[in-house]
């Protein structure tokens, strides 16, 4: 999943951020206003950090824009205000969550699980062939058996098993899985799902990952 980070003071966002891919997100960052709004002109977020006091637009102006502009990802206002009718006037702009500072790294994760949640629905869980993946929780079984993922094979496997049985090129893996900072001459894409490969398939004689080649990979619902 892709997480948006909207923050301006570096240490606060540095952390966000690492707390976050720690967690398995793929995140980008924003310094400012203007360059989030950039960003969600053209990326798809699944859910927004987003800091109250950044330089214009400020968070409060971004989140009222947004839902002026229809986009309904869940946003998480971050602030050192702590007045109830601050609470109030960010909640009725169009946030959906309100987290004070200075936060706690787990009250933070829950409340962006929970966001999650809400948003995922029925997409909580999601599987291929004895590949089971639960996206709350973040954890991953093959077989029955609990499986050890990176955070990128694990937004890369989300992403597949989203996508289940489509064929999905290179360019959208990097699109979905990396953040804005990727280089897209590299080979890290095929990298990572030879690396994906081994532990979805390594064990069984029949394929759930299979290349397809001049364009991307796909992932069946049944080994073949």
């Amino acid at each position: 999943m892709r997480i948006l980070v909207v923050e301006d003071n570096l240490q606060t966002a540095a952390l966000i951020c690492e707390v976050l891919r720690e967690a398995y997100y793929a995140v980008d960052l924003a310094v400012d206003g203007a360059r989030a709004a950039e960003l969600t002109s053209y990326e798809d977020f699944d859910l927004v950090i987003l800091d109250w006091q950044i330089p214009r637009p400020s968070g409060l102006e971004l989140v009222h824009d947004w839902r002026q502009q229809g986009l309904e990802m869940p946003v998480l206002m971050l602030t050192v205000r702590d007045a109830i009718e601050d609470r109030v006037e960010g909640l009725e702009a169009g946030a959906d969550d309100y987290l004070t500072k200075p936060f706690s790294v787990e009250e933070l994760l829950a409340r962006v699980r929970s966001l999650l949640r809400r948003r995922m629905g029925s997409l909580g869980e999601l599987a291929a062939g004895d590949v089971w993946m639960d996206r709350c929780r973040r954890q991953v079984t093959v077989g029955g058996q609990p499986a050890k993922l990176s955070a990128r094979e694990f937004a890369l496997l989300e992403y597949l098993l989203m996508r289940k049985d489509e064929v999905v090129t290179r360019a959208e893996i990097e699109n979905r899985v990396w953040d804005t900072r990727f280089d897209t001459l590299s080979n890290v894409v095929d990298v990572l799902v030879h690396r994906l490969r081994k532990k979805i398939d390594a064990d069984h004689e029949r394929r759930l990952l299979h290349t397809v080649h001049g364009v991307g990979y796909v992932l069946r619902s049944e080994r073949s």
